[in-house]
């Protein structure tokens, strides 16, 4: 052979390499790859609908009135929202474990399980947040509301996170009594500071998106943010837990 045939062969070599690259890339993507993408998509996706069923009459209020006007009817509904995100933490409790994309069976189980509790912890916050809110419309203006409206906020941000915490914590202890469960989520929740107020920024950013842009928060933003504010409390209501003794 001469010298072309050696180059021929040469690049027909190179030619049969450049073409296994890319087979070789797509052989890195496996099947497993694209199942886990799209049960993440299908279950945040799935998620979302069914917190604006499990919420529908103030997501109506939210997006065909005036909030400012309608604020009672959306405090009446605003317990909705605990049995909701119930079933939604269950839903990423699931889906974390075993990667389970079982997110209908899952959601609807957990909110029927848990509605009554759910129900107490949100009224419980919606009370708060609103006494919290009615008297820092008293005080603001008055020489009073220096002292009394940095408080005001605070107690009622603490009322948001205690909830937030305990709807966590209720599908992962069903056991406990209502009273322990929110108890046990408002010592770690403050003994956990750092932790918690990166949640409140997180269900501050929804809540945000929600109000402004429905769509995208209710379609698109709830799951993922939820997700986020999820895994802080979830990291700090497990923080605290003993340890298994050694065997």
């Amino acid at each position: 052979m001469g010298t072309a045939g050696v180059g021929g062969a040469a690049g027909a070599v190179g030619a049969a390499g450049g073409a296994a690259a890319p087979r070789r890339r797509r052989a890195l993507i496996g099947p497993e790859t694209y199942e886990l993408v799209f049960g993440t998509v299908y279950t945040g996706l799935m998620t979302n609908l069914l917190l604006a069923v499990a919420c529908l009459p103030l997501v109506v209020l939210v997006v065909a009135t005036d909030v400012a006007t309608t604020w009672p009817l959306a405090a009446l509904a605003a317990p909705l929202v605990g049995p909701a995100l119930v079933a939604a933490f269950a839903v990423f409790g699931a889906f974390s474990a075993d990667g389970s994309t079982a997110v209908v069976r899952t959601f609807a189980g957990a909110w029927r399980r848990h509605l009554r509790r759910g129900l107490a912890i949100g009224a419980l916050a919606t009370g708060a947040v609103v006494v919290a809110a009615v008297d820092v419309a008293f005080f603001w203006g008055r020489t009073a509301g220096a002292v009394a409206i940095p408080v005001l906020v605070t107690l009622a941000a603490v009322a948001v996170l205690t909830a937030v915490l305990a709807l966590v914590a209720v599908p992962e202890m069903p056991g406990a009594r209502l009273r322990d469960v929110l108890l046990a989520a408002l010592v770690l929740g403050v003994r956990r500071w750092y932790l918690s107020a990166g949640a409140l920024v997180i269900l501050g950013l929804l809540v945000s998106l929600v109000a402004t842009r429905p769509a995208v928060g209710l379609g698109f933003a709830a799951a993922p943010l939820l997700f986020a504010a999820w895994g802080a409390c979830r990291f700090t209501l497990r923080a605290s837990a003993p340890s298994a003794p050694p065997k």
